[in-house]
């Protein structure tokens, strides 16, 4: 899947080493992943072992974001949650390298994601969850236009052990047509400035 200077290819264990690069030094690995269900990765065999999990989880179909220019592996993102039967998914599973926090690469990805989810695939409802710890991302998710519907009290447990509450949004096909022309606008014909 391509679009607007990036590039989704199916995540897979020969990216263990874009992977952890991507992650940039400790302190920044440690920032990016902080909400996400994996542990910073201190060497190629924890990266590894990362993406071993996500490309053998059946319920879930994980890509590598590369950019164009310089086929930099910048992220990953991934559909899970698939519902052929309602039509539904999620987005989730993200992350981005630091250096491209509020640069086009989020919102190029969502873009790519959600036109395979509407159009390509006939989805009438995307859902995205996101910690309610991270004020981040839910601000990221509320930029792509889609709708905070409420939390999920105790939806999951963190790598810590403690209950993660999850702020669920989503986006409905009958609102897709207008955030599509909202954020190819925002995206415009110079995909790589800031956010």
């Amino acid at each position: 899947m391509q679009g607007f200077g990036l590039t989704l290819t199916p995540l897979v264990v020969g990216d263990a080493a874009d992977f952890l690069t991507a992650l940039g030094p400790p302190e920044e690995r440690a920032e990016v992943v902080a909400h996400l269900t994996f542990a910073a990765p201190t060497n190629l065999a924890d990266a590894t072992k990362i993406i071993e999990a996500a490309v053998h989880d059946h319920r879930r179909l994980a890509y590598a974001q590369r950019l164009d220019a310089t086929g930099e592996l910048v992220g990953s993102t991934s559909f899970y949650e698939i519902d052929p039967i309602l039509r539904a998914l999620a987005i989730g599973h993200t992350w981005v390298a630091r250096p491209h926090w509020r640069t086009f690469v989020n919102t190029a990805s969502k873009l790519i994601m959600l036109e395979r989810a509407f159009d390509g695939l006939g989805a009438e409802r995307v859902v995205w969850h996101t910690d309610i710890r991270n004020v981040r991302s839910q601000a990221a998710i509320e930029r792509l236009g889609a709708v905070r519907e409420g939390v999920l009290r105790h939806h999951r447990i963190r790598r810590d052990g403690s209950w993660r509450d999850t702020v669920q949004f989503s986006m409905l096909s009958d609102e897709w047509p207008e955030v599509r022309r909202r954020l190819e606008g925002r995206l415009g014909s110079r995909p790589y400035q800031r956010d």
